[in-house]
Protein backbone atom coordinates (compact mmCIF):
# COMPACT_ATOMS: atom_id res chain seq x y z
CA UNK A 1 0.00 0.00 0.00
CA UNK A 2 1.15 3.46 -0.87
CA UNK A 3 1.55 5.68 1.91
CA UNK A 4 -0.25 9.16 2.27
CA UNK A 5 1.37 11.15 4.55
CA UNK A 6 0.46 15.20 6.56
CA UNK A 7 2.13 18.13 5.73
CA UNK A 8 4.78 19.06 6.03
CA UNK A 9 7.51 16.54 5.72
CA UNK A 10 11.43 15.87 4.79
CA UNK A 11 13.04 18.74 2.81
CA UNK A 12 11.93 18.61 -0.61
CA UNK A 13 13.71 16.15 -2.94
CA UNK A 14 15.30 16.75 -6.09
CA UNK A 15 13.35 15.24 -8.61
CA UNK A 16 15.29 12.79 -11.83
CA UNK A 17 15.49 16.53 -14.13
CA UNK A 18 17.43 18.30 -10.65
CA UNK A 19 14.13 20.43 -10.25
CA UNK A 20 12.95 20.77 -6.77
CA UNK A 21 9.65 21.05 -5.85
CA UNK A 22 10.15 25.13 -5.22
CA UNK A 23 11.98 25.17 -8.45
CA UNK A 24 8.69 23.82 -10.38
CA UNK A 25 7.03 26.72 -8.52
CA UNK A 26 9.20 29.47 -9.49
CA UNK A 27 8.72 28.10 -13.29
CA UNK A 28 4.84 27.75 -13.25
CA UNK A 29 4.74 31.33 -11.04
CA UNK A 30 6.84 33.34 -14.12
CA UNK A 31 4.99 31.13 -16.79
CA UNK A 32 1.66 30.26 -16.06
CA UNK A 33 -0.91 33.19 -14.16
CA UNK A 34 -1.54 32.87 -10.28
CA UNK A 35 0.87 28.93 -10.72
CA UNK A 36 -2.14 27.17 -12.45
CA UNK A 37 -3.88 25.44 -14.71
CA UNK A 38 -7.12 27.40 -15.77
CA UNK A 39 -9.08 27.98 -12.67
CA UNK A 40 -7.59 26.36 -9.99
CA UNK A 41 -4.59 27.51 -7.82
CA UNK A 42 -4.21 26.30 -4.30
CA UNK A 43 -2.72 28.36 -1.17
CA UNK A 44 1.39 27.84 -0.64
CA UNK A 45 0.64 25.98 2.28
CA UNK A 46 -0.78 22.59 0.62
CA UNK A 47 -0.25 23.13 -3.44
CA UNK A 48 1.92 20.39 -4.95
CA UNK A 49 2.68 19.04 -8.06
CA UNK A 50 1.93 15.92 -9.35
CA UNK A 51 4.74 13.53 -10.70
CA UNK A 52 1.95 10.48 -11.28
CA UNK A 53 -1.11 8.27 -10.90
CA UNK A 54 -1.58 4.80 -9.66
CA UNK A 55 -4.90 3.47 -8.93
CA UNK A 56 -6.16 5.65 -6.56
CA UNK A 57 -3.46 7.75 -5.52
CA UNK A 58 -1.28 10.15 -6.85
CA UNK A 59 2.75 11.23 -6.13
CA UNK A 60 3.84 14.68 -6.20
CA UNK A 61 7.47 15.54 -6.86
CA UNK A 62 8.37 15.56 -3.33
CA UNK A 63 7.81 11.99 -3.76
CA UNK A 64 4.48 12.61 -1.25
CA UNK A 65 1.19 10.41 -1.69
CA UNK A 66 -2.33 11.63 -1.89
CA UNK A 67 -5.67 9.42 -2.00
CA UNK A 68 -7.08 11.46 -5.46
CA UNK A 69 -10.56 12.15 -4.78
CA UNK A 70 -10.78 14.57 -8.05
CA UNK A 71 -10.04 11.93 -10.38
CA UNK A 72 -9.62 14.01 -13.54
CA UNK A 73 -12.98 15.75 -12.76
CA UNK A 74 -14.73 12.49 -12.95
CA UNK A 75 -13.83 11.20 -15.66
CA UNK A 76 -11.28 8.18 -14.30
CA UNK A 77 -13.92 6.00 -13.27
CA UNK A 78 -10.83 3.09 -13.08
CA UNK A 79 -8.57 5.45 -11.42
CA UNK A 80 -4.88 6.41 -12.95
CA UNK A 81 -3.27 4.09 -15.43
CA UNK A 82 -5.45 1.18 -15.61
CA UNK A 83 -3.43 -1.19 -17.33
CA UNK A 84 -6.18 -2.41 -19.62
CA UNK A 85 -6.22 1.70 -20.81
CA UNK A 86 -2.32 1.46 -20.56
CA UNK A 87 -1.71 -1.69 -23.52
CA UNK A 88 -4.53 -0.32 -25.56
CA UNK A 89 -2.96 3.24 -25.77
CA UNK A 90 0.65 1.29 -26.30
CA UNK A 91 -0.62 -0.79 -28.55
CA UNK A 92 -1.68 2.50 -31.01
CA UNK A 93 0.94 4.52 -30.22
CA UNK A 94 2.93 3.01 -33.02
CA UNK A 95 0.33 3.78 -35.50
CA UNK A 96 0.25 7.49 -35.05
CA UNK A 97 -0.65 10.12 -32.34
CA UNK A 98 -3.23 11.93 -34.59
CA UNK A 99 -4.85 11.97 -38.18
CA UNK A 100 -6.63 14.21 -39.41
CA UNK A 101 -9.75 15.25 -42.34
CA UNK A 102 -10.48 11.11 -42.56
CA UNK A 103 -11.76 8.52 -40.47
CA UNK A 104 -10.10 6.14 -38.67
CA UNK A 105 -10.89 2.80 -37.45
CA UNK A 106 -10.48 3.44 -33.72
CA UNK A 107 -12.87 6.74 -33.47
CA UNK A 108 -15.51 4.18 -35.98
CA UNK A 109 -15.33 1.61 -33.37
CA UNK A 110 -16.16 3.85 -30.63
CA UNK A 111 -18.68 5.50 -32.10
CA UNK A 112 -20.65 2.38 -32.80
CA UNK A 113 -19.95 1.58 -29.19
CA UNK A 114 -21.83 4.86 -28.31
CA UNK A 115 -24.32 4.76 -30.40
CA UNK A 116 -25.25 1.44 -28.95
CA UNK A 117 -24.87 2.70 -25.71
CA UNK A 118 -26.28 6.13 -25.03
CA UNK A 119 -29.89 5.99 -24.90
CA UNK A 120 -30.77 8.79 -26.77
CA UNK A 121 -28.11 8.67 -29.48
CA UNK A 122 -29.04 7.81 -32.99
CA UNK A 123 -25.77 9.57 -34.53
CA UNK A 124 -22.97 11.65 -32.74
CA UNK A 125 -20.41 13.93 -33.30
CA UNK A 126 -17.22 14.25 -31.62
CA UNK A 127 -15.12 16.65 -29.62
CA UNK A 128 -12.36 17.26 -28.08
CA UNK A 129 -13.61 18.50 -25.15
CA UNK A 130 -17.28 18.38 -22.82
CA UNK A 131 -16.96 22.39 -23.37
CA UNK A 132 -17.13 21.95 -27.01
CA UNK A 133 -19.95 19.43 -26.65
CA UNK A 134 -21.72 21.65 -24.67
CA UNK A 135 -20.80 24.75 -27.08
CA UNK A 136 -22.10 23.05 -29.95
CA UNK A 137 -24.81 21.08 -28.60
CA UNK A 138 -26.19 24.87 -28.34
CA UNK A 139 -25.36 25.14 -31.97
CA UNK A 140 -26.71 21.97 -33.62
CA UNK A 141 -30.20 22.96 -31.00
CA UNK A 142 -30.29 26.77 -32.59
CA UNK A 143 -29.79 25.64 -36.18
CA UNK A 144 -32.04 22.76 -35.85
CA UNK A 145 -35.14 24.70 -34.31
CA UNK A 146 -33.98 28.29 -35.73
CA UNK A 147 -33.99 29.93 -33.02
CA UNK A 148 -31.54 31.92 -30.46
CA UNK A 149 -32.39 31.13 -26.70
CA UNK A 150 -30.75 29.17 -24.16
CA UNK A 151 -32.15 28.19 -21.12
CA UNK A 152 -29.89 26.58 -18.10
CA UNK A 153 -29.66 25.99 -14.37
CA UNK A 154 -28.17 28.37 -11.96
CA UNK A 155 -25.11 27.47 -10.53
CA UNK A 156 -24.68 24.69 -13.69
CA UNK A 157 -21.25 24.33 -15.03
CA UNK A 158 -21.75 23.77 -19.03
CA UNK A 159 -17.46 24.56 -19.83
CA UNK A 160 -16.09 26.89 -20.45
CA UNK A 161 -16.69 29.54 -23.37
CA UNK A 162 -19.07 32.60 -23.75
CA UNK A 163 -22.90 30.84 -23.80
CA UNK A 164 -21.89 28.71 -20.27
CA UNK A 165 -20.39 31.40 -18.02
CA UNK A 166 -23.42 32.89 -16.49
CA UNK A 167 -24.69 32.32 -13.22
CA UNK A 168 -21.84 29.45 -12.56
CA UNK A 169 -20.88 30.81 -9.31
CA UNK A 170 -23.24 33.29 -8.63
CA UNK A 171 -22.78 34.73 -4.71
CA UNK A 172 -26.35 35.14 -4.84
CA UNK A 173 -30.00 34.39 -6.74
CA UNK A 174 -29.65 35.50 -9.75
CA UNK A 175 -32.82 37.67 -11.14
CA UNK A 176 -34.44 35.20 -13.17
CA UNK A 177 -34.53 35.00 -16.12
CA UNK A 178 -30.85 36.89 -16.06
CA UNK A 179 -27.90 35.53 -15.24
CA UNK A 180 -24.77 37.23 -14.68
CA UNK A 181 -21.47 36.69 -16.23
CA UNK A 182 -18.90 35.06 -14.41
CA UNK A 183 -15.84 36.24 -16.60
CA UNK A 184 -14.91 39.21 -18.18
CA UNK A 185 -14.72 39.34 -22.51
CA UNK A 186 -18.10 38.23 -22.78
CA UNK A 187 -19.62 39.97 -25.06
CA UNK A 188 -22.43 42.19 -24.46
CA UNK A 189 -24.76 40.75 -27.19
CA UNK A 190 -24.58 37.14 -25.48
CA UNK A 191 -26.38 37.73 -22.14
CA UNK A 192 -29.83 38.03 -23.65
CA UNK A 193 -29.55 34.79 -25.39
CA UNK A 194 -29.12 32.68 -22.25
CA UNK A 195 -31.56 32.61 -19.68
CA UNK A 196 -31.20 31.44 -16.21
CA UNK A 197 -33.59 29.34 -13.85
CA UNK A 198 -33.02 28.02 -10.21
CA UNK A 199 -32.58 23.73 -10.27
CA UNK A 200 -35.35 21.23 -9.16
CA UNK A 201 -37.82 24.17 -9.44
CA UNK A 202 -40.81 23.08 -12.29
CA UNK A 203 -42.76 26.27 -11.87
CA UNK A 204 -40.25 28.42 -12.61
CA UNK A 205 -38.60 26.76 -15.43
CA UNK A 206 -42.28 26.24 -16.67
CA UNK A 207 -42.62 30.17 -16.90
CA UNK A 208 -39.67 30.72 -18.23
CA UNK A 209 -40.32 29.12 -20.85
CA UNK A 210 -43.40 29.55 -21.86
CA UNK A 211 -42.75 33.37 -21.80
CA UNK A 212 -39.75 32.57 -24.50
CA UNK A 213 -40.64 29.81 -26.54
CA UNK A 214 -40.72 31.59 -29.82
CA UNK A 215 -37.13 32.42 -29.40
CA UNK A 216 -36.04 29.27 -27.00
CA UNK A 217 -34.24 26.71 -28.38
CA UNK A 218 -33.32 24.41 -25.79
CA UNK A 219 -33.43 23.67 -22.28
CA UNK A 220 -29.83 22.12 -21.33
CA UNK A 221 -29.32 20.72 -17.60
CA UNK A 222 -26.94 18.65 -15.60
CA UNK A 223 -28.82 15.73 -14.39
CA UNK A 224 -26.58 15.99 -11.58
CA UNK A 225 -25.57 19.44 -10.75
CA UNK A 226 -22.80 19.06 -9.05
CA UNK A 227 -23.48 17.42 -6.16
CA UNK A 228 -27.40 18.06 -6.11
CA UNK A 229 -29.22 15.37 -7.19
CA UNK A 230 -32.62 15.82 -9.25
CA UNK A 231 -35.84 15.77 -7.61
CA UNK A 232 -37.98 12.84 -8.09
CA UNK A 233 -39.98 14.67 -10.76
CA UNK A 234 -37.92 16.74 -11.94
CA UNK A 235 -35.96 15.42 -15.27
CA UNK A 236 -39.16 14.07 -16.15
CA UNK A 237 -40.96 17.41 -16.04
CA UNK A 238 -38.49 19.35 -18.18
CA UNK A 239 -39.07 16.44 -20.74
CA UNK A 240 -42.65 17.05 -20.50
CA UNK A 241 -42.82 21.03 -20.70
CA UNK A 242 -39.97 20.70 -23.24
CA UNK A 243 -42.24 18.53 -25.30
CA UNK A 244 -45.30 20.96 -24.21
CA UNK A 245 -43.28 23.88 -25.75
CA UNK A 246 -41.71 22.35 -28.71
CA UNK A 247 -38.21 23.09 -27.33
CA UNK A 248 -35.38 20.87 -27.24
CA UNK A 249 -33.83 19.08 -23.93
CA UNK A 250 -30.71 18.66 -23.74
CA UNK A 251 -28.38 16.57 -21.26
CA UNK A 252 -25.34 17.41 -20.41
CA UNK A 253 -23.51 14.15 -19.40
CA UNK A 254 -20.17 15.01 -19.56
CA UNK A 255 -19.60 13.83 -15.70
CA UNK A 256 -23.00 11.65 -15.49
CA UNK A 257 -22.32 9.92 -18.92
CA UNK A 258 -21.01 6.45 -17.69
CA UNK A 259 -20.21 7.44 -14.58
CA UNK A 260 -23.79 6.35 -13.03
CA UNK A 261 -24.47 4.31 -14.79
CA UNK A 262 -24.12 2.13 -18.36
CA UNK A 263 -26.69 4.25 -19.82
CA UNK A 264 -25.48 7.33 -17.75
CA UNK A 265 -28.14 9.91 -16.60
CA UNK A 266 -30.56 8.98 -18.96
CA UNK A 267 -30.88 5.50 -17.69
CA UNK A 268 -30.02 6.05 -14.06
CA UNK A 269 -33.08 8.44 -13.82
CA UNK A 270 -35.39 6.94 -17.23
CA UNK A 271 -35.59 10.79 -19.06
CA UNK A 272 -34.48 10.65 -22.66
CA UNK A 273 -33.09 13.95 -23.68
CA UNK A 274 -33.00 15.09 -27.62
CA UNK A 275 -29.04 16.05 -27.44
CA UNK A 276 -26.72 14.66 -24.74
CA UNK A 277 -23.06 15.96 -24.04
CA UNK A 278 -19.62 13.92 -23.30
CA UNK A 279 -16.45 14.80 -21.99
CA UNK A 280 -13.59 13.28 -21.48
CA UNK A 281 -14.74 9.78 -20.31
CA UNK A 282 -14.98 8.44 -23.62
CA UNK A 283 -11.96 9.01 -24.11
CA UNK A 284 -10.77 7.33 -20.82
CA UNK A 285 -9.68 10.43 -19.17
CA UNK A 286 -7.91 11.71 -22.89
CA UNK A 287 -8.82 14.74 -24.94
CA UNK A 288 -12.24 13.31 -26.44
CA UNK A 289 -15.52 14.08 -26.32
CA UNK A 290 -19.26 13.57 -28.21
CA UNK A 291 -22.38 15.05 -28.54
CA UNK A 292 -25.19 12.51 -29.52
CA UNK A 293 -28.82 12.68 -30.44
CA UNK A 294 -31.52 12.00 -32.61
CA UNK A 295 -30.36 11.69 -36.29
CA UNK A 296 -32.52 14.44 -37.85
CA UNK A 297 -30.91 17.02 -35.53
CA UNK A 298 -27.25 16.12 -35.32
CA UNK A 299 -27.53 15.35 -39.14
CA UNK A 300 -27.64 19.20 -39.19
CA UNK A 301 -23.62 18.49 -38.67
CA UNK A 302 -23.10 16.67 -41.91
CA UNK A 303 -20.33 17.80 -43.93
CA UNK A 304 -22.73 17.40 -47.12
CA UNK A 305 -24.77 20.04 -45.84
CA UNK A 306 -21.95 22.38 -46.09
CA UNK A 307 -23.98 26.00 -47.74
CA UNK A 308 -27.51 25.37 -46.43
CA UNK A 309 -28.73 27.95 -44.11
CA UNK A 310 -29.25 25.47 -41.24
CA UNK A 311 -25.85 23.48 -41.67
CA UNK A 312 -24.07 23.38 -38.00
CA UNK A 313 -20.24 23.56 -38.68
CA UNK A 314 -18.37 20.65 -36.35
CA UNK A 315 -14.48 20.65 -36.57
CA UNK A 316 -11.24 20.35 -34.95
CA UNK A 317 -7.92 18.87 -35.26
CA UNK A 318 -8.20 16.15 -32.56
CA UNK A 319 -12.31 15.05 -32.98
CA UNK A 320 -11.88 11.01 -33.06
CA UNK A 321 -8.64 11.27 -32.10
CA UNK A 322 -6.93 8.00 -31.89
CA UNK A 323 -4.92 7.40 -28.93
CA UNK A 324 -7.72 9.06 -26.69
CA UNK A 325 -10.39 6.62 -29.31
CA UNK A 326 -8.43 3.53 -28.38
CA UNK A 327 -7.81 4.43 -24.30
CA UNK A 328 -12.22 5.12 -24.29
CA UNK A 329 -12.74 1.69 -25.82
CA UNK A 330 -10.87 -0.02 -23.15
CA UNK A 331 -12.05 2.10 -20.64
CA UNK A 332 -15.78 0.91 -21.44
CA UNK A 333 -14.68 -2.76 -22.05
CA UNK A 334 -14.40 -2.59 -18.21
CA UNK A 335 -17.58 -0.48 -17.39
CA UNK A 336 -19.73 -2.86 -19.20
CA UNK A 337 -18.62 -5.95 -17.20
CA UNK A 338 -21.26 -7.17 -15.25
CA UNK A 339 -21.99 -5.82 -11.61
CA UNK A 340 -20.11 -2.84 -12.54
CA UNK A 341 -21.92 -0.14 -11.43
CA UNK A 342 -23.56 -2.05 -8.24
CA UNK A 343 -20.10 -2.34 -6.38
CA UNK A 344 -19.25 1.03 -7.43
CA UNK A 345 -22.17 2.62 -6.08
CA UNK A 346 -21.83 0.24 -2.82
CA UNK A 347 -18.32 1.61 -2.58
CA UNK A 348 -19.42 4.75 -2.58
CA UNK A 349 -22.30 4.57 0.03
CA UNK A 350 -19.18 2.66 2.11
CA UNK A 351 -16.88 5.80 1.77
CA UNK A 352 -19.80 8.66 2.52
CA UNK A 353 -20.99 6.87 5.64
CA UNK A 354 -17.41 7.10 7.29
CA UNK A 355 -16.76 10.12 6.79
CA UNK A 356 -20.32 10.53 7.65
CA UNK A 357 -19.12 9.01 11.12
CA UNK A 358 -15.94 11.25 11.37
CA UNK A 359 -18.20 14.34 11.18
CA UNK A 360 -20.79 13.34 13.90
CA UNK A 361 -18.03 12.49 16.14
CA UNK A 362 -16.87 15.97 15.97
CA UNK A 363 -19.72 17.17 16.54
CA UNK A 364 -19.57 19.08 13.35
CA UNK A 365 -23.30 20.32 11.36
CA UNK A 366 -22.16 19.03 8.23
CA UNK A 367 -22.93 16.31 6.33
CA UNK A 368 -21.28 14.09 3.51
CA UNK A 369 -24.00 14.42 0.53
CA UNK A 370 -24.11 12.53 -2.02
CA UNK A 371 -25.19 9.72 -4.19
CA UNK A 372 -23.91 6.96 -6.55
CA UNK A 373 -20.15 7.85 -6.47
CA UNK A 374 -20.40 11.71 -6.56
CA UNK A 375 -20.10 13.12 -2.80
CA UNK A 376 -18.72 16.10 -1.21
CA UNK A 377 -18.90 17.73 2.96
CA UNK A 378 -21.54 20.43 3.09
CA UNK A 379 -21.52 22.30 6.57
CA UNK A 380 -25.31 22.46 6.06
CA UNK A 381 -27.44 20.06 7.65
CA UNK A 382 -29.87 18.83 5.11
CA UNK A 383 -28.86 18.04 1.51
CA UNK A 384 -29.10 20.46 -0.93
CA UNK A 385 -31.72 21.04 -4.05
CA UNK A 386 -30.65 23.91 -5.34
CA UNK A 387 -27.33 25.99 -5.67
CA UNK A 388 -28.92 28.35 -3.23
CA UNK A 389 -29.05 25.79 -0.75
CA UNK A 390 -25.42 25.56 -1.59
CA UNK A 391 -24.55 29.44 -1.44
CA UNK A 392 -26.83 29.51 2.23
CA UNK A 393 -24.34 26.29 3.78
CA UNK A 394 -21.03 27.66 5.96
CA UNK A 395 -19.06 27.87 2.42
CA UNK A 396 -16.04 29.00 4.43
CA UNK A 397 -15.96 26.08 7.12
CA UNK A 398 -16.23 23.22 4.19
CA UNK A 399 -13.05 25.02 2.52
CA UNK A 400 -11.17 24.85 5.89
CA UNK A 401 -11.92 21.63 6.05
CA UNK A 402 -10.72 20.77 2.59
CA UNK A 403 -7.48 22.89 2.84
CA UNK A 404 -6.85 20.46 6.21
CA UNK A 405 -7.69 17.70 4.74
CA UNK A 406 -5.09 18.40 1.46
CA UNK A 407 -2.38 18.47 4.14
CA UNK A 408 -3.65 15.30 5.62
CA UNK A 409 -3.41 13.38 1.82
CA UNK A 410 -6.29 14.04 0.44
CA UNK A 411 -6.67 15.21 -2.73
CA UNK A 412 -10.14 17.61 -3.00
CA UNK A 413 -10.23 20.71 -4.28
CA UNK A 414 -11.74 23.12 -1.86
CA UNK A 415 -15.51 23.26 -2.18
CA UNK A 416 -15.77 21.58 -5.30
CA UNK A 417 -17.61 17.93 -5.33
CA UNK A 418 -15.64 14.72 -5.66
CA UNK A 419 -16.10 10.61 -6.67
CA UNK A 420 -15.40 7.82 -5.31
CA UNK A 421 -13.60 5.56 -8.00
CA UNK A 422 -13.75 1.64 -8.74
CA UNK A 423 -9.83 1.11 -7.84
CA UNK A 424 -10.72 2.38 -4.45
CA UNK A 425 -9.64 0.24 -1.53
CA UNK A 426 -10.28 -0.81 1.71
CA UNK A 427 -7.20 0.56 2.89
CA UNK A 428 -8.02 4.06 1.13
CA UNK A 429 -11.46 4.16 3.08
CA UNK A 430 -8.98 3.78 6.26
CA UNK A 431 -6.45 5.84 5.14
CA UNK A 432 -9.14 8.65 4.60
CA UNK A 433 -10.89 8.41 7.56
CA UNK A 434 -7.73 8.93 9.81
CA UNK A 435 -6.50 11.71 7.45
CA UNK A 436 -10.75 12.96 7.90
CA UNK A 437 -10.56 12.64 11.80
CA UNK A 438 -7.09 14.69 12.03
CA UNK A 439 -8.40 17.66 9.69
CA UNK A 440 -11.33 17.83 11.56
CA UNK A 441 -9.13 18.10 15.06
CA UNK A 442 -7.23 20.67 13.16
CA UNK A 443 -10.06 22.96 12.35
CA UNK A 444 -12.46 22.18 15.08
CA UNK A 445 -10.36 23.25 18.17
Amino acid sequence: MTQIHSLPLENDGVTEDGLTHDDYYRIAESCLPGAGLGGYSLPKDVRFIIAKGEGSRIQDVRGRWYIDYVGGAGALVLGHSHPNVIKAVQAQLPKGLHYFGTLNDVAIRLAKELVEAIPCAERLIFTTTGSEATFYAMRIARAFTGRNKILKFEGAYHGNHDYSAFSMFPSKPSDYPSGRADTGGIPNTVQPTVLVSPYNDLATVEKIVKENRADLAAVIVEPVQRIIFPRPDFLAGLRRICDDNDVLLMFDEVVTGFRLAWGGAQEYFGVIPDLASYGKIVGGGGPLGCVAGRAEIIDLANPRNRGKPNYAYINGTLHGNPIAAAAGLATLAELKRPGFYKALHEKADEFCRACQGVLDRHGLTAIAAGEASFWQILFTKTAPTSYADVMASDVAAARALDLASLKEGLYVLPNVRRFVSAVHTSDDLEDTVRALDNACRTTNT
